[in-house]
């Protein structure tokens, strides 16, 4: 074990984190009343350049004014090169009051845009005595975000999670797709023949080395990995697939930009019965073994060791969290 200790991030549920336009405040009751642990209320990409001003007045006017329950909320603000991430995060601040937890950053490139977005937040928190600070979300979404995740990842103690941006990252690396997430046909391995001269083709995960390097990225600073949008929302199954491949690389929750959505990331990052009942099952071996002096212990003819009780701890209190909802 390193001595350099990893602080985890505020803990939240973050399984399924719901995109709203600030241009569309007719959609905000309803998301409120969803089943997403976090909401983003968006004005960057889904606002057009004429409705900019309008969305934040929607927003600040939404943070004052609808209950939110138990979600957390972010606010998609615009990027660093616009003139309008200035006035997003001030005028937040200033006339938002104290309901905003997040604010969700797009296109990090490096560490500086993090610092920068820091240093107005915390004056404009420190003008106005907001008494909650506001944690940060970062898209990455760029070549040059992913050439400096790590850097990004520990760039504020704000910090609280990674989010893979699909779309943009595909236009930044040229990628050879038009569709936001999902697999593309010619990302594939074709076989050997066979005995019968027979070849097989079998579709790869583009996106599987993005997805993984910020996963590392964001575990090693101790903060949440989340996979970003699924474009095609008439296909449920697509979806789930994109976000069990998520979650097995490390990702603890997706995006919906889709009502339609919720539901199966929710379904997708929450753990069966069967996984929690395991997990108990390993913490109340370890407790046996404790208390008759073994060093070693077993479960199912399976050998436990620190990490097997590490990730049953995570596992039951992330259930806990859920039931608790």
């Amino acid at each position: 074990m390193s001595f350099k200790i990893v602080e985890p991030a505020t803990p939240r549920l973050n399984r399924c984190e719901l995109a709203v336009p600030g241009s569309s405040p007719q959609f905000f009751e309803k998301a409120a009343k969803s089943d997403a642990d976090v909401i983003f209320l968006d004005l960057e990409d889904a606002v057009a350049p004429d409705q900019k001003e309008q969305a934040r007045k929607n927003i600040i006017e939404a943070l004052n004014d609808i209950d939110w329950g138990d979600k957390t909320i972010s606010v998609r603000i615009n990027g660093l090169d616009t003139h309008y991430m200035y006035r997003d995060v001030i005028d937040i601040i200033e006339q938002g009051g104290e309901r905003l937890d997040l604010f969700m950053i797009p296109k990090a490139g490096t560490a500086a845009d993090i610092y920068a977005v820091d240093m107005l937040v915390t004056q404009a928190e420190a003008a106005v005595g907001r008494k909650k600070r506001i944690g940060f979300e970062m898209i990455i979404e760029t070549a040059l975000g992913m050439q400096n995740v790590h850097e990004i990842a520990a760039a504020s103690p704000r910090n609280e999670s990674l989010h893979f941006g699909v779309a943009d990252y595909a236009a930044s690396t040229k990628a050879r797709t038009t569709v936001i997430g999902g697999p593309n046909p010619l990302y594939g391995v074709l076989t050997d023949k066979d005995e019968n001269g027979n070849r097989e083709y079998h579709w790869g995960d583009m996106w599987h080395y993005a997805v993984a390097r910020m996963v590392v990225a964001a575990r090693a600073n101790g903060l949440r990995p989340i996979d970003g949008p699924f474009g095609d929302f008439s296909d449920p199954d697509g979806y789930k697939a994109q976000a069990n491949r998520s979650a097995v690389l490390g990702c603890e929750g997706k995006w919906a930009i889709h009502p339609s959505q919720v539901a199966l990331a929710n379904e997708v990052f929450t753990p069966s019965d069967e996984e929690v009942n395991k997990a108990r099952r390993i913490l109340d071996a370890m407790e046996e073994a404790q208390r008759e002096g073994r060093g070693a212990v077993s479960l199912d003819g399976r050998l436990i060791d620190i990490a097997s009780i590490k990730q049953a701890e995570a596992l039951v209190k992330q259930a806990e969290a859920i039931a608790g909802k």
